[in-house]
């Protein structure tokens, strides 16, 4: 019987709480123990974890490294898939592997490049890949330069932070006024450019945004799976248009993520998204860790997760091509357990276990998804 491998999740997702049920649901014998770490108490994955522990608050990235060492030591760690410090964690990978753990996360420098949008723009166009224009600003005059000149050629500018991840901090900027119109239904992504400017003007410290067009759908995500030898096993898009969820194995998306992924050591699993500026794909962002909706791809067959597992443990898992593109579908959201609320707050020297929550039982990995 093949030993069991123990997969740590730091400071996650909520969303891979199915990345977890994946990693249990694997074609192999191979038993998977989870172990789940975070600062919120009522995150699902430290209920859908085998053991799990509230994180210490505050650490800084080096004492955080220090944090994970002991927690791979202490519970016996496989295979560690690092979100929060991820940077920090990397540059520590001999670390790590002499405790015994593989990190299932990017080389140092692929992290380095693409922690940074504006960075990660440059890099990638000089290796042949669309990038929308942008103009990356600081203050108030910068940014009216730059929506002038976006708008001159005819574009819809917007601006997102340099650093950041989950779309937060993204706005689209309009010139219409203020109104009671602004004040109906659900608040929207539209920003007026005079209280942008505005409120740059008022601020005490300079702003890090870029500003670029607005991109059209349709957004197509590309999961990769890149071994250390710098080899894509995987490459599926994941298409969004409105609510309408898909798949594609064009090449149009396909060929520019594998020229990424290989290029810059994007090894493990990466999520590369693109969407349209006129007629052509660009560029939109490099994710250097797993899609949150990268169980969706159990929809083509494919169990990412645990191929990305086997990878990290230097069982190379060979070029995978889906068995069968799924239909079209949309995301709906479902209960998942939580741990109970009265868990205390973890000490940098304690440890809190929480027991084993089981997963909800499911007919099909489709759960989480409902065919259009």
């Amino acid at each position: 019987m093949p030993s069991r491998v123990r997969v740590w999740l730091n400071r996650t997702y909520a969303e891979n709480v199915f990345f977890m049920d994946q990693l249990r649901r694997n074609p192999s014998d191979r038993a998977v123990e989870i172990h789940a770490t975070h600062g919120d108490p009522d995150s699902p994955v430290l209920a859908a974890a085998d053991t799990a522990e509230l994180e210490p608050e505050g650490l800084s990235p080096a004492a955080y490294v220090e944090y994970a060492l002991d927690q791979c030591a202490r519970r016996g760690i496989d295979v560690f898939v690092p979100r929060l410090h991820q940077a920090a964690i990397v540059a520590h990978r001999a670390e790590f592997a002499a405790a015994g753990t593989a990190l299932l996360a990017p080389t140092p420098e692929a992290v380095a490049v693409f922690e940074d949008k504006a960075v990660a723009y440059e890099a990638v166009r000089s290796v042949g890949v669309p990038v929308p224009p942008w103009h990356r600003v600081h203050t108030a005059d910068e940014l009216l330069a730059a929506v002038e000149e976006l708008e001159a050629a005819g574009h819809r500018p917007c601006f997102k932070p340099a650093a950041g991840a989950g779309g937060v901090g993204f706005r689209m900027i309009t010139r219409a006024p203020f109104s009671l119109a602004d004040l109906t239904g659900f608040p929207g992504p539209y920003v007026q450019l005079d209280l942008v400017v505005e409120a740059l003007r008022r601020a005490e410290e300079p702003v890090d945004w870029l500003v670029m067009p607005r991109l059209e759908q349709p957004e197509v995500s590309v999961d990769c799976l890149t071994g250390p030898d710098n080899r894509v096993r995987l490459a599926v898009g994941r298409t969004k248009n409105g609510r309408r969820r898909g798949f594609t194995l064009d090449e149009r998306w396909l060929a520019p993520a594998r020229l990424i992924a290989e290029g810059f050591g994007l090894h493990h699993l990466s999520n590369i998204q693109f969407r349209m500026l006129g007629d052509r794909p660009v560029l939109l962002d490099v994710n250097t860790r797993p899609a949150g909706g990268l169980h969706q791809l159990s929809l083509c067959g494919v169990n990412a997760p645990w191929a990305a597992v086997q990878v990290a443990l230097g069982e190379d898992p060979g070029v995978i091509e889906p068995p069968f593109l799924g239909q079209d579908y949309t995301v709906v959201s479902g209960p998942r357990p939580l741990a109970p609320a009265t868990l205390p707050r973890q000490r940098v020297d304690s440890e809190v276990l929480l027991p084993a929550v089981p997963a909800p039982v499911r007919a099909a990995p489709a759960g989480e998804v409902l065919p259009l």
